[in-house]
């Protein structure tokens, strides 16, 4: 029985990770897929590759994976967070993640990407014009989809379970995040992903007899105090509050 478990956002935070991934390794998973946005955050870069490099995963490449290794030195001294990643992460996770793939054909009828098929920075699924996300028009999803025609599509970057059927007949389907429950963002302008648990999310995807897929979304406790002390240790207590409540 074809059986994957899908994360994304996983955002330096080992402790979901190892809950996530001991939970879908329970669960019967036969494989892992990783969508991205892995390393950046305030609470523990390397002890998070290394976890990774355990593991057999096929792992596409985030925006926020770029940002660490494409910054400016300009862009670093601005940013104290990407100071902290850059020295914990020594060069071999940087080697790493600039060897990603952008996005993934899975199978015949998964295709995996972290924003839309063309551009990390946009949401796939949701716009947030109101402040808060809400589902696109199918049309407009569609479009983004261009040649892609495969049956199921992953993506991440908002941090939002969602599973929607197109008129098309395809399946999209975000697993939420693995790492971060809740985040504030200025562009493409000021809104709040909330998802109002600590809980790690991820979502299995299981083939059944009759060649369907059919998805299920899972909550994981963890040690969320240990992600929320590292992230104040680091001057993040924005992160420590969306990590402890899920709410920003």
């Amino acid at each position: 029985m074809e059986k994957y478990a899908v994360l994304s956002d996983i955002h330096s935070n080992v402790f979901a990770l190892e809950a996530v991934v001991e939970d879908a390794l329970s669960k019967g998973v036969t494989r892992l897929v990783n969508l991205g946005d892995i390393l950046y955050g305030p609470i523990a870069p390397r002890a998070t590759f290394d976890y990774l490099q355990q593991q057999e995963m096929l792992t596409i490449s985030g925006n926020q994976d770029r940002q660490i290794y494409q910054s400016s030195a300009a862009e670093v001294a601005a940013n104290p967070t990407l100071q902290f990643i850059l020295n914990d992460l020594g060069q071999a996770p940087l080697d790493w993640m600039q060897q990603l793939p952008f996005d993934a054909r899975i199978s015949d009828e998964i295709y995996a990407c972290h924003g839309t098929p063309d551009d990390d920075l946009v949401y796939l699924l949701e716009e947030v014009s109101s402040g808060h996300p809400l589902v696109k028009a199918d049309a407009e999803i569609a479009a983004h989809l261009k040649n892609i025609r495969s049956p199921i599509i992953l993506c991440g970057h908002t941090h939002i379970p969602r599973c929607v059927r197109l008129s098309t007949g395809q399946t999209v389907i975000n697993p939420g995040s693995v790492g971060l429950q809740a985040y504030a963002d200025e562009l493409p302008l000021p809104h709040a992903m909330q998802n109002h648990t600590p809980q790690a999310s991820y979502a299995v995807l299981t083939r059944q007899d009759n060649h369907h897929w059919e998805t299920a979304f899972h909550r994981v406790e963890y040690d969320v105090q240990a992600a929320v002390q590292a992230a104040t240790a680091n001057g993040r207590e924005d992160w420590a509050q969306y990590l402890m409540t899920g709410r920003c």
